[in-house]
Parts: C-alpha cells; structure tokens; sequence
C-alpha cells in the first residue's frame, strides 16, 4: 500500500467532517461513521497489493517454462497483472 494506515485513518476522519459539514451525509455517531469509511478504504487500497500477491503466487507456478522461453519477469508481471485487474474489475 502506498499510503501508511494511520495516514488512511485521518483522511476518513476528515472525508467524514467534509461530508457532514456539507450536510452530504448525518449521523448520530461520527466515529462510528469514521471507522467505517476508513475500513472500506483501506479495503479499497490493499486490492492492489492482493493482486500483486496473486500474481506472484502465478508467475512462481510457471518459473521454470519462464526461465526456458526466456520470458522476462517483469513483463509478465504487467501481463498477469493487467489481465487480473481486468478479472476483478479493478481500477488501479
């Protein structure tokens, strides 16, 4: 993730303050409200990484035929990547 947790936490509190003050959104319990928001973006910004994570788990499983054709890590890196971004219907 390109962005610390404890950064994640402020931004929702003070996405959650924005949209109160705009009377975009009323709540009785602004933490509540906070908590959640944060959760959901974090959730959002560790898709990345899992893909990441799977893609690496795939490219591990065809190593060897890699190393054999000559295939460059990193350019299938960006090929399954883009192909599970494509799977998930991910925006990156």
């Amino acid at each position: 993730m390109l962005v610390s947790k404890e950064y994640m936490g402020y931004l929702a509190r003070q996405v959650t303050k924005k949209l109160i003050a705009g009377e975009f959104i009323e709540t009785k319990d602004v933490n509540g409200t906070a908590e959640r928001l944060n959760a959901a973006m974090l959730e959002e910004m560790q898709l990345e990484d899992r893909i990441n994570d799977e893609v690496r788990l795939i490219l591990d499983a065809y190593q060897e035929e890699m190393r054999t054709t000559g295939a460059s890590y990193q350019e299938m890196f960006k090929k399954v990547k883009q192909q599970l971004v494509q799977k998930y219907k991910a925006v990156l």
